[in-house]
């Protein structure tokens, strides 16, 4: 497994950053776009991830989408700096959407998925996702992936 496949549990814990850098003008402001067919899981990701995910990652707005083709088209016609797909998400779950996203879309934001279970890693690897957080959601595992993957900005090939 390659590190631009790694679960969030596997993610470093350290920011990378150097001691008294962390200020409020270096705060990154972030547009996230999220999908499940569940209002309640969307609900909950966005209650767990809230509005700072990171002392330097600042969620400034949510995009929830209930149906793959309101993702496509939202993802088509906006930016985002993060999606977050559900991978239990039916009848188009978020890893086979997610593999759909990356390989039809020019400069696909980072994806994040939401995987079923420890033991679908696999999944998430096959499906091109930037990182993976199983289900049931560990809050702090949730906000460190966006927070990571909202901090690397779009693709270099934009």
């Amino acid at each position: 497994m390659t590190a631009s496949h790694a679960t969030a549990a596997d993610a470093p814990t350290s920011s990378g950053s150097t001691p008294g850098s962390s200020t409020g003008s270096s705060t990154r402001q972030i547009s996230v776009l999220l999908y499940s067919d569940d209002k309640t899981t969307r609900d909950s990701v966005r209650v767990t991830v809230g509005r700072r995910p990171a002392r330097d990652v600042e969620v400034t707005s949510w995009r929830e989408c209930a149906t793959a083709p309101a993702v496509i088209e939202a993802v088509e016609n906006a930016k985002f700096d993060v999606l977050v797909l559900d991978g239990e998400a039916a009848p188009t779950g978020g890893l086979g959407l997610c593999r759909q996203l990356k390989s039809e879309i020019f400069a696909c934001p980072p994806i994040l998925v939401l995987t079923g279970r420890p033991q679908d890693g696999w999944l998430a690897t096959w499906s091109l996702a930037d990182l993976a957080v199983p289900h049931p959601l560990d809050p702090i595992a949730l906000a460190s992936a966006v927070a990571e993957l909202g901090r690397g900005g779009r693709p270099s090939a934009s």
